[in-house]
């Protein structure tokens, strides 16, 4: 299994035609994910380079194509006001990969998502996206070339470095969440190598105003039965890894690996994203790795040694 999306996700993109979309939907396309069309104002009726139809519109996409899931790539200006028109069309998962989103316009969105009946679900602003990877039938590692034909891929991750649990040597599967999208990344490549498979990746994006929280992914993680352990990048900044480690020790039972980004930080200085910085005695990686070798979790110290943390929390190695 997996959470939020699966090989039956049908997905459209917002901002199809831009550079960014246009380049990321073919990868998404070629990945194997279901993608239906896209919407760009004012080209509606006309088709992409991959013959997917574009509309004017989200609410007429996913009245024609039946759409449940969108990705994002409009200018940060605009990012706001495409994440509440996907959300009046009803669509339930909206990945926004939009980078640069003012904070206010999210405070914005999340007051209007949070106050709706049916909220759907937000990954981003500022995010790789999500995957559940796909068994890899063929084709080319660049993602240039179709390969799978059982997974979905939204947004911007490199597909090729995922591993479906039935072609993993030890034929488990690790969820993964994370605030950064290059460390998932690399988490993704070194659970690949070390054996095992992922169920779904998130990057949660590392905005101080963003939708998904660690804690909902672990939540999601903890429920699927098909996730055999849970693995989340955190980084300085925040209390979200220090709430989500209290909400580990209370309510999860599946093995935990994790890794916290920044532990030479200066205090004050932002380092990368918005929402990585120090400013308080709980936003430091110290407190954060604290709390969560408190939990139970296992704790790797270097990036290099994500994977291999996995591995001993899951007792394979």
């Amino acid at each position: 299994m997996s959470v939020l999306v699966n090989a039956k996700t049908r997905v459209i993109c917002q901002g199809i035609t831009g550079s960014f979309g246009a380049q990321h939907t073919k990868g998404c396309y070629h990945y194997g994910t279901r993608v239906v069309g896209g919407v760009t104002p004012g080209k509606g009726g006309t088709k992409d380079a991959n013959g997917l139809p574009v509309f004017d519109t989200v609410e007429r996409a996913v009245r024609e194509t039946g759409a449940d899931a969108t990705m994002i790539f409009v200018p940060p200006r605009l990012a706001a006001d495409a994440i509440l028109e996907a959300a009046a069309a009803g669509i339930p998962v909206i990945c926004a990969i939009t980078e640069g989103v003012p904070v206010q316009d999210m405070i914005k969105v999340r007051a209007v998502l949070d106050g709706m009946e049916k909220r759907p679900t937000l990954i981003g602003p500022n995010c790789p996206g999500i995957i559940t990877p796909g068994p890899k039938t063929g084709g080319g590692t660049s993602g240039s070339d179709p390969y799978t034909n059982a997974g979905c891929k939204i947004g911007i991750m490199p597909g090729y470095i995922h591993t479906h649990v039935s072609q993993a040597k030890l034929g488990k599967s690790v969820g993964i969440v994370s605030r950064s999208g290059t460390l998932t990344y690399e988490a993704v490549w070194q659970t690949s190598r070390l054996g095992l498979g992922q169920s779904t990746c998130i990057g949660i994006g590392g905005d101080p105003v963003r939708g998904l929280s660690h804690i909902d992914c672990i939540e999601l993680f903890n429920m699927d039965p098909d996730t055999h352990g849970i693995l989340m990048i955190g980084e300085i900044g925040g209390t979200d890894e220090i709430d989500a480690a209290h909400y580990v020790r209370q309510h999860v039972k599946k093995p935990v690996a994790a890794f916290i980004a920044g532990r030479t930080a200066p205090p004050g200085r932002r380092m990368g994203h918005a929402g990585a910085i120090i400013g308080g005695a709980d936003d430091t990686a110290d407190a954060k790795i604290r709390a969560l070798q408190a939990a139970g979790v296992e704790v790797a110290l270097s990036p290099a040694d994500m994977g291999v943390a996995m591995v001993k929390a899951m007792r394979l190695g």
